[in-house]
């Protein structure tokens, strides 16, 4: 399992790629852009 760190910028993007990741058997880690 790979651990990955995602920046949210505040778009939509960001949690369609995360869903994708996490279905690929990653380990998504969402912060936001502050």
């Amino acid at each position: 399992m790979k651990n990955i760190l995602v920046i949210d910028n505040y778009d939509s993007f960001t949690y369609n790629l995360v869903h994708y990741l996490e279905e690929l058997g990653c380990q998504v880690t969402v912060k936001r852009n502050d």
